[in-house]
């Protein structure tokens, strides 16, 4: 099987920071969900000096604007090989955290979020030249897919040369999941072993490589 193991992201979310550094060890690509750890800059250092690839979110809602934008601007200084920010987040957000990335060489992931449904076809497109404009390395676009149509339109993003990922949400979405590396995204997100998803719809890491090695022997 062509090794489509390395576009697998684990998305890891835990409560404290050890319970964090304890999730990432074995792991060579995680995204480290940053939304509930009110973290010291040594403590930051220390979660991104690992030696993995690993990409920075902190999702609005538990940390102050303020708080969110210095831990993500903090993880794009020092060694997050990626940070992801909203497409809709506050322009100052995006202006520090942007320039935080630009001067340590890391990656940008804007990323947008529909809880609700998937839009049509031409808002979608519209939706990753907006993410792009804003300084994008990668777009990612995550809608709740309410049925296999909303997952084709999603999947139909790939015909972009850009990197864009598109995911969809719910049930019906898992198939974004498991075909969208194999038709060029550049990777995937899914949950760790014995833990909640921390999307609707995320599959683990196994059940991804079990899918691939039927799909693609």
């Amino acid at each position: 099987m062509t090794n489509y193991e390395d576009k697998i992201c684990v998305s890891v979310r835990r409560n404290t920071f050890e319970q964090t550094l304890d999730a990432l060890e074995n792991l060579s690509f995680a995204e480290v969900r940053l939304d509930d750890l009110d973290l010291s800059e040594e403590q930051l250092a220390r979660i991104f000096s690992i030696r993995a690839r690993l990409i920075a979110t902190a999702r609005p809602g538990h940390l102050s604007e303020d708080r969110r934008t210095r831990i993500l601007a903090g993880a794009a200084a020092l060694g997050a090989r990626y940070v992801d920010v909203e497409l809709e987040a506050a322009p100052t957000l995006c202006r520090t955290v942007l320039s935080a990335a630009a001067q340590s060489g890391c990656r940008i992931i804007v990323s947008y979020h529909d809880f609700h449904a998937t839009p049509a076809r031409a808002e979608l497109v519209e939706i990753v030249e907006r993410c792009f404009a804003l300084g994008a390395h990668i777009a990612k676009v995550a809608c709740h897919a309410q049925n296999e149509r909303d997952a084709a339109r999603l999947l139909g993003l790939l015909g972009d040369k850009r990197g864009v990922v598109p995911l969809g949400m719910g049930p019906a979405g898992r198939l974004t999941r498991i075909i969208g590396p194999l038709l060029g995204a550049p990777f995937t997100f899914a949950s760790q072993e014995g833990y909640a998803p921390t999307a609707p719809g995320q599959l683990t890491r196994a059940q991804l490589v079990k899918a691939w090695q039927e799909l693609a022997p």
